[in-house]
């Protein structure tokens, strides 16, 4: 089969040709359809120690991704129940691999395990035709969530939990940030009845995307003035929710300088490295800061499923931050469109 693989610890990748995988105890075995590029996919084929985890080569990527069972593994309850598997089931896979026993795992707070695994990055991800997951990760989807939208609900649920830390309804929503994600969040807060939501960014081709889905305002922060555009919309006092999507030291305090007192701020961009903040600010004003990253397992995918489900909308708008399309022997150049930074989301197609 093919699968585009991580060979050396250097920059660089390579479609290799393997065998299969067989699904062990536990395990099933999927025929993947279609596969996104994330940020930490191009982290880790330039090999710029940007990527968080370790991985060690040779190793294929691929950690968003969609397909079909193909062959289930013992002690997996297999059947046609609600909560059973079966060859020929379509499904996305939740991409971190927990221990079961820490404490937070045991208090069901699996998405803060101490011990996670990394499909793609810590083991053989779904950059292939074929790979095997644990079964406890396979998220089954209804008819309607097709293929593509199936490869995105990896980021979907990243942006559904970094919206579920704060009160949307009724709000005015400030994004930094307007990557794949962070257009996500914008049509996840005008789907939850946000008053306002603005976005910022300093890429024209993402702002553009931005106010296809319909954003009240998409900033670029380089030519135009945030305290203008919230004169022109009302928000009087500032935001009262702010979604930091970007990882830039300046997305942060942009949500600091123009949140109102009392505000959320929900992070979920990774920085490269440390940056000065003012915590004064931060203080005095009485911000609730939340750190984000991936999903919690499961809720946040019954969330994400249904959510999609009942919106038309959200799932034009989820669906039109795909910008390209590839076959995965056409991978570096799909790479090098996701490095390029003005892109929205880079699909593998592994059907083709």
């Amino acid at each position: 089969m093919r699968a585009l693989r991580k060979m050396t610890q250097a920059p660089g990748l390579q479609l290799c040709s393997i065998p299969e995988p067989t699904p062990g105890r536990g395990e099933v075995k999927i025929r993947v359809l279609r596969a996104g590029l994330c940020g930490t996919d191009v982290h880790l084929y330039r090999w710029d120690g940007g990527a968080p985890g370790s991985l060690h080569p040779p190793q294929t990527l691929g950690h968003e991704f969609f397909g079909e069972i193909v062959e289930i593994g013992e002690d997996v309850a297999t059947g046609f129940g609600p909560d059973e598997l079966h060859v020929g089931q379509r499904c996305s896979v939740e991409g971190h691999i927990v221990c079961g026993r820490c404490r937070n795992c045991r208090a069901g707070r699996r998405h803060m395990c101490l011990r996670t695994i990394g499909i793609g990055v810590n083991q053989d991800g779904g950059f292939a035709d074929y790979v095997v997951v644990p079964a406890s990760n396979v998220w089954v989807q209804p008819e309607l969530i097709d293929p593509e939208l199936g490869a995105l609900f990896d980021p979907l649920g990243n942006a559904v939990h970094t919206c579920q830390q704060a009160q949307l309804t009724g709000g005015d929503v400030l994004i930094t940030g307007a990557g794949p994600i962070g257009i996500m969040c914008a049509a996840l807060a005008k789907h939850q009845g946000a008053r306002h939501v603005v976005i910022t960014d300093i890429q024209e081709k993402r702002l553009e995307m931005a106010r296809a889905i319909g954003v009240d305002a998409a900033v670029d922060v380089t030519q135009d003035s945030l305290p203008q555009i919230m004169h022109r919309l009302g928000v009087r006092e500032g935001f009262d929710v702010g979604l930091e999507m970007s990882g830039a030291p300046g997305g942060i305090n942009t949500l600091i300088d123009h949140c109102n007192h009392g505000a959320t701020l929900s992070l979920l961009g990774l920085p490269k490295g440390a940056f000065p903040v003012d915590w004064s600010k931060v203080i005095t004003r009485m911000f609730t800061i939340k750190g984000v990253y991936g999903r919690e397992m499961f809720d946040t995918w019954y969330l994400a499923t249904f959510m999609m489900e009942s919106s038309k909308y959200l799932r034009d708008a989820v669906r039109s931050i795909i910008t390209h399309r590839f076959t995965p022997e056409n991978w570096e150049e799909a790479f090098e469109t996701a490095a390029a930074g003005n892109a929205g989301k880079v699909i593998l197609d592994f059907e083709q």
